[in-house]
């Protein structure tokens, strides 16, 4: 019997793929029904080339909307201003990304199918402490937010007074600028 996920060949009674780990319960049950969500063992496009730093960062960015000529320029009312404000990650390996509207962060970002991002921030973390997608971003009413995205090893948010929030997974926790955000042994202020 081979391994449904990615071939190799099993041993008789294996529990579990001694190449990708998917368990052969699980590849019994895919045959029958298949998963349509990505799982751990999925192949994908590589985000950005691997450097020898410790954080790497790949941005898929909206493009901005150029400016009107001035002969086209109309007054903005509060109803036409879109533009979402932008915040700065500065990462604890000296890192440093600027974000606007939502994005994702961890080893291997990667959204649920159907799911936009504006940007995928990517993690070079060696020791495995940060999930493949640890954290998920947003903004509300000028203020960043996270929002663990059930990672292994959890996301707490320090903020300026000194208290500290574990969050957890699956609800939103706002960031003012200055606070500090834990994933695993990786962290950033944001400003």
């Amino acid at each position: 019997m081979n391994c449904q996920i990615c071939g190799t060949p099993l041993h008789p009674g294996a529990m579990f793929c001694g190449e990708c780990g998917s368990s052969v319960q699980a590849t019994a049950a895919s045959r029958r029904r298949p998963d349509p969500r990505p799982s751990d063992t999925s192949v994908v496009e590589r985000l950005v080339p691997v450097t020898t730093g410790i954080i790497s960062v790949a941005v898929d960015s909206v493009p901005v909307p150029e400016e009107p000529a001035a002969d086209d320029a109309a007054p903005l009312s509060d109803a036409d201003s879109t533009t979402s404000p932008r915040f700065s990650l500065q990462f604890s390996t000296g890192e440093k990304v600027t974000v606007f509207g939502t994005g994702l962060i961890g080893r291997r970002p990667l959204g649920a199918p159907g799911e936009r991002f504006d940007h995928l921030v990517q993690i070079a973390d060696r020791s495995l402490s940060v999930s493949k997608t640890h954290v998920e971003f947003g903004e509300h009413e000028g203020t960043l937010w996270v929002a663990d995205r059930f990672s292994g090893n959890g996301t707490i948010v320090r903020h300026l007074d000194g208290t500290a929030v574990r969050c957890e997974p699956g609800r939103r926790y706002l960031v003012p600028r200055g606070s500090h955000v834990e994933l695993a042994e990786q962290s950033f202020v944001v400003s």
